[in-house]
């Protein structure tokens, strides 16, 4: 395939069935990380994801991990670890402190989350689009999540913890939240282990593309 190269200003995605067979799911190389592309890009399945100092990188794979937020497996060690703390939620009260403490966790590899992405997803959370739920312990962050509503689609971006099972408890209150407001899917984008555990499933790009084009625009606030 071509790797189709997108217009730095008034990026048009491909269709996300362009995508690459290897690796799995890359789309589109270019464009911006502008409001209007990221909720464009994010309407239609796509996502970005590179590295620092590498051009931005769009993905939609042919393999999406999902979570129905009904099915959201919790251990009974995990239920009675919550049972046991004294841990507060929050909702959209620290979105810049989550995305700061999730681009900064210890991993073996360059995070992705540059600063850039920073930028562009703080600038989401101010316009209402992007979202996060923090888990505080004697007022200390010690879990959250953050991504995007996109109609009664959550799309997750990413999750940390400072504590233990904090990401754990974040996901757990994340997937409560969603079925209070009636959102019906969970995007994780990639399928790992951890998440398959906590009952993800992997689901193919087409059924995915089309649970999202029939509750995208449904207008739910996220408060």
């Amino acid at each position: 395939m071509t790797l189709t190269l997108l217009d730095p200003e008034s990026p048009i995605f491909p269709n996300p069935d362009q995508a690459a067979t290897e690796p799995d799911g890359l789309l589109a190389v270019g464009g911006n990380l502008k409001p209007d592309t990221l909720l464009s890009a994010y309407h239609q399945g796509i996502f970005p994801w590179f590295n620092q100092h590498d051009p931005i990188l769009w993905w939609s794979p042919s393999e999406r991990c999902v979570i129905r937020p009904r099915h959201l497996h919790v251990s009974k060690s995990l239920h009675k670890y919550m049972a046991r703390n004294n841990f507060s939620i929050t909702i959209d009260k620290a979105f810049s402190e989550v995305i700061h403490a999730c681009a900064n966790r210890p991993t073996d590899s360059e995070t992705w989350i540059t600063k850039e992405m920073i930028e562009a997803y703080i600038k989401l959370s101010t316009l209402g689009h992007a979202h996060s739920l923090e888990v505080w312990m004697d007022n200390n962050l010690i879990g959250g999540i953050y991504g995007l509503a996109i109609g009664s689609i959550f799309c997750g971006e990413s999750m940390f913890s400072r504590a233990t099972n904090g990401s754990k408890i974040a996901l757990f209150y994340l997937c409560q939240h969603m079925i209070e407001k009636d959102f019906k899917l969970l995007d994780c984008q990639l399928v790992n282990r951890h998440l398959l555990s906590m009952g993800a499933e992997p689901m193919r790009r087409n059924s995915f593309l089309s649970i999202l084009a029939r509750y995208r625009d449904h207008g739910i606030a996220w408060i």
